[in-house]
């Protein structure tokens, strides 16, 4: 226990230790996160009403953000099949920077969950036996259960792994090697599920779709992916931690495929919409070219489209997906388009027209924005804290011999080096 307190400390030390630019990315996301403390207690004070939505369209940001997010932890798998299963050593290297991403990424999709909610009050229906959970017939209560697990599994044998490596030996693979394996299959589970959830509400025809599991498994393998590729590109320009090139050319391939996959069964759903055209294709005309003068989710969609296009193109083209320059840009378009339409363009064009034909829309209120960008940068800094602490265990920078003496005089040289450029 005494080791492990000392691995906590040094490792919190580490968080909090770094160069101007790092410091002013910190002071960054912790304003984003008081300002979205702020719209919470608006929400908190005045109940819902607050946020945009209403009784025709009751799932907006929140929710669209918590699916996408999911998506997001779900595609960090694509580290650790490579990685354990087919035993690839460019991917064994970074394989817990996919973890950590995952982590991040749980960790703002519960949080979504929990501010739709309408109050943290509520959240004790959600837990099992004291509250009302009701297991198994609930998809919720599925839910609930599948990304909890999941972030069980994602902090546990990235700190097993690291406590190992903090105190120069080998980890035990009969310990964690098990649950890893274990956790391969748990991530089709948490997309799977949550596309459950969706095709369960019978009365909402745009989510009826045997589609909708494959395709979110399909978007959450490309979004993931490019978000880790974006983390490898900035993690080789701000530390010494290397990431071959080969690495990310791997990386970028599996990026590729799961595009190309996602953007076919994108266009199949759009096929079945619009070669006969009824009733249940007014959500979709609503998404794509608006209905009876409602258009406010359309250009987003169509942004989304012919960016996912595009990206998918450039990373298509092997010169242009061997060019870093070229790749990165690629892949935060490919990740953006992912998110809108996966979040927005999947779950409000889902609630209009409501079932009795009527066309509300909904538009995110400020409170909401805030509330957004909070819990986001909440997001940033987790995956900023454990990226820091993976990065000075596997460069020998901290560990249970050499402490964290050196990181003071660390950073003042850093300050100074900054300041005299």
């Amino acid at each position: 226990m005494k080791a492990f307190f000392k691995f906590f400390t040094n490792g919190l030390t580490t968080v909090f230790t770094g160069s101007v630019n790092y410091y002013l990315w910190l002071g960054l996301l912790f304003a984003l996160m008081i300002g979205g403390a702020y719209g919470y207690s608006i929400q908190f004070r005045e109940g819902l009403v607050a946020t945009g939505m209403h009784d025709h369209v009751s799932w907006g940001i929140y929710i669209s953000n918590f699916i996408f997010f999911v998506g997001v932890a779900a595609g960090g798998v694509m580290l650790v099949i490579p990685a354990y299963v087919m035993k690839d050593k460019d991917f064994t290297k970074v394989v817990l920077i996919g973890e950590g991403l995952a982590v991040a990424a749980l960790v703002m999709a519960l949080m979504f969950v929990l501010v739709d909610l309408g109050g943290v009050t509520r959240f004790w229906h959600m837990l099992p036996v004291i509250g009302y959970f009701h297991f198994p017939q609930s998809m919720l209560t599925w839910d609930v259960l599948v990304l909890n697990g999941y972030l069980v599994l994602n902090l546990a044998i990235p700190a097993y792994i690291l406590h190992c490596h903090y105190h120069g030996r080998e980890p035990n693979k009969k310990i964690y090697v098990p649950f890893v394996i274990l956790s391969v299959f748990w991530a089709f589970g948490i997309h799977l599920v949550t596309a459950f959830l969706l095709v369960s509400v019978a009365a909402n025809s745009f989510w009826s779709s045997g589609l909708l599991g494959p395709r979110f498994l399909a978007s959450a393998f490309a979004a993931g992916p490019a978000l880790i590729i974006i983390i490898f590109s900035i993690i080789r320009q701000t530390s010494s931690f290397k990431i071959s090139d080969e690495t990310i050319n791997k990386l970028s391939m599996i990026v590729m495929f799961a595009a190309y996959a996602n953007l076919i069964m994108l266009f199949s759903e759009i096929f079945k919409e619009f070669y006969w055209v009824s009733e249940h294709s007014a959500h979709a005309r609503y998404l794509f070219f608006g209905l009876e003068g409602h258009h406010a989710v359309t250009p987003y969609m169509w942004a989304a489209v012919i960016c996912n296009v595009v990206a998918t193109l450039m990373i298509s083209v092997q010169k242009l997906r061997e060019n870093i320059a070229v790749l990165v840009p690629a892949c935060l378009a490919l990740f953006l388009s992912i998110w809108v339409e996966k979040g927005l363009g999947l779950v409000i064009p889902g609630f209009i027209p409501s079932q009795l034909g009527e066309i509300v829309e909904y538009l995110p209120t400020s409170v909401e924005i805030l509330v957004t960008l909070g819990i986001i940068a909440f997001g940033l800094f987790t995956l900023t804290a454990l990226l820091k602490v993976f990065i000075r265990v596997e460069t020998g920078a901290i560990s249970s011999k050499g402490g964290t003496e050196g990181l003071a005089a660390e950073m003042d040289a850093a300050i100074k080096k900054r300041f005299t450029a």
